[in-house]
């Protein structure tokens, strides 16, 4: 069990946020500014998605409850987002043969950590499954325009720091960000407690609740 604990890390945004940084900043280097700020408009626009349902389900018990849905898993979301992008620039000047098989690396690992919060009942399988395909479609839009734009090289050891990052993620702290969604949610919804998935699964549906 403890491997998937430490696989679940790779999600946690103390590691996705600052290799998506890394990205970023490797796009500007490049000279690719546009690319940059397409990349961040779509990452943080996965994100602000995932902000929004978990404000939506903790503030005011909205979700879908015959899905178990309660938002995007935000680990699945991000990992989908991020790690096929990496993968895909670390073989940028390879074959697209090899550039395929790092967007397919860069899958796998974060589907591996979609699995990993089934595993350790921190999600549904809705929520898995959307965090993913939210995240998916931020890194095949990104990719899609790579396909597009011819870019210059760029310090490859800006990359190879989002891999230092992946390698040293078990000795970094996780963040809080349950608790921080938590305290945001009361403070837009002026409620007390937050909703929570055992409490809104027993309560009866009522207009305000999508089903």
């Amino acid at each position: 069990m403890n491997d998937w604990y430490e696989l679940t890390r790779l999600g946690g945004i103390v590691v996705t946020a600052p290799v998506a940084i890394a990205i970023a900043a490797w796009l500007v280097l490049a000279r690719t500014t546009r690319l940059a700020l397409w990349w961040c408009a779509l990452f943080c626009g996965g994100m602000a998605l995932v902000v929004v349902s978990k404000l939506l389900f903790l503030g005011w018990g909205i979700g879908f409850r015959s899905l178990d849905f309660t938002g995007f898993s935000g680990h699945a979301m991000r990992s989908a987002a991020v790690y096929p992008v990496l993968f895909y620039l670390i073989f940028l000047r390879a074959t697209p043969a090899w550039r395929g098989v790092g967007v397919a690396l860069g899958s796998a690992l974060a589907l591996a950590i979609g699995v990993s919060r089934l595993v350790i009942h921190a999600h549904s399988n809705s929520e898995v499954v959307a965090g993913c395909l939210l995240g998916g479609a931020v890194s095949w839009a990104f990719i899609a325009s790579l396909r597009r734009v011819p870019i210059q090289a760029s310090p490859h050891w800006i990359l190879a720091a989002g891999l230092v990052i992946l390698l040293a993620s078990p000795s970094l702290p996780p963040a809080p960000t349950e608790r921080w969604m938590e305290d945001w949610a009361m403070t837009v919804s002026g409620h007390t407690q937050p909703y929570t998935r055992l409490s809104w699964m027993m309560r009866k549906s009522t207009p305000e609740h999508l089903d």
